[in-house]
């Protein structure tokens, strides 16, 4: 077993291999198997963190998304925002978020409060 950082696009691709064969032996753990794909997993996420990071979720899309993972409708939400207009003016980027609704949120839907107090854009109408 011999992980090293990965520098390069052909050592991402050739880890990312590697990967796989370790995985479909299905290494039990403690193994020297098992240990070098944990290592080799860690080293291919510190090297798309930095070169193909994700951005962070725009905070209308994260609640459309938690509700449907939930099973919740968009009226589900009106009992946290306070109405249906509030609800509606919200979701079609009418209107911010206050510091009341991301706590509520966040409470309710246990969506990080990262996500909800980002920055993005507000239509006028």
């Amino acid at each position: 077993m011999k992980v090293k950082p990965i520098r390069t696009r052909k050592e991402h691709k050739a880890a990312l291999l590697r990967i796989q064969e370790l995985f479909d032996l299905d290494p039990k753990e403690g193994s020297a198997a098992f240990d070098e794909l944990e290592l080799l997993t860690m080293v291919v996420e510190e090297y798309e963190d930095i070169h193909y990071p994700v951005p962070p979720p725009d905070p209308i899309e994260a609640i459309k998304f938690r509700l449907d993972q939930l099973g919740l409708s968009e009226k589900d939400l009106d009992k946290w925002l306070g109405s249906r207009q509030r609800r509606s003016e919200i979701l079609s980027g009418k209107r911010k978020l206050s510091l009341s609704m991301i706590r509520t949120l966040h409470k309710h839907l246990r969506i990080p409060a990262e996500t909800l107090i980002r920055e993005y854009t507000v239509k006028v109408a």
